[in-house]
């Protein structure tokens, strides 16, 4: 059914979680604020910079919010890979896709080079076909020109495509994309809050959605991730 598998990045294929801690609390402590708990950081998760600026502050400075972002990256650079990791599973899932004949894509608010650096580090990088980060579009999710850019890129139809997630952002992006979505587990948001949101398939992990994706009829499906 689905040529094309296009995942989102935190929470979904991998845990940033101590790094993005560190580099927003970097952040706001530069711009005079005081650092925010996990618990606080982890709800932001999956926003743009700027939108997780204004969550936490309560602010709409779009100037400060630049500075933020900037701070953030700063940051972010020197710690940002080393404290990331891939989830149990998810490379080896992969794996499987490419070998059968899949293509995957990588959709993110994440930049694209982190995403490679990422990948790289745990040897990942070629089982990606393109990637798409906030450095890649104009407006980020739920906007969803990134899905919309892929789909031009790739001279498919928006049926060809399956976009996974682990957020109500990812949801919505999908649903503005007007792509099926399917939501994993491996986030902050639970199973009840998907069930009101457009989705072919809900699973506690991504080895789990790829077995409902394998299970489905198929004549030449393709999955996609990284554009090079």
């Amino acid at each position: 059914m689905f040529k094309v598998i296009v995942f989102d990045f935190d929470y979904t294929l991998g845990d940033s979680t101590n790094g993005i801690v560190l580099s927003i609390n970097y952040a706001l402590e530069k711009l005079g604020y005081y650092s925010r708990s996990v618990d606080e950081i982890k709800k932001t998760i999956g926003f743009s910079l700027k939108d997780t600026y204004f969550y936490l502050t309560g602010n709409d400075n779009s100037n400060e919010a630049e500075q933020f972002a900037k701070f953030f990256k700063e940051k972010a650079d020197k710690v940002m890979v080393e404290n990331t990791t891939l989830y149990e599973g998810v490379k080896e899932t992969l794996t499987e896709l490419k070998e059968n004949g899949y293509k995957v894509a990588i959709v993110t608010t994440k930049f694209h080079y982190r995403i490679e650096q990422i990948l790289n580090k745990h040897n990942a990088y070629d089982l990606i076909n393109v990637i798409v980060g906030a450095e890649d579009v104009k407006v980020e999710k739920p906007n969803p020109e990134g899905l919309l850019w892929l789909i031009d890129y790739l001279s498919i139809e928006k049926s060809d495509i399956l976009y996974i997630g682990d957020s109500i952002v990812d949801a919505k992006t999908a649903a503005n994309a007007k792509v099926a979505f399917a939501a994993t587990l491996t986030g902050a948001t639970g199973r009840e809050a998907f069930v009101c949101h457009d989705n072919v398939f809900i699973g506690n992990n991504i080895p789990e959605i790829y077995q409902y994706i394998v299970s489905m009829p198929r004549s030449s499906a393709v999955f996609i991730t990284r554009l090079r």
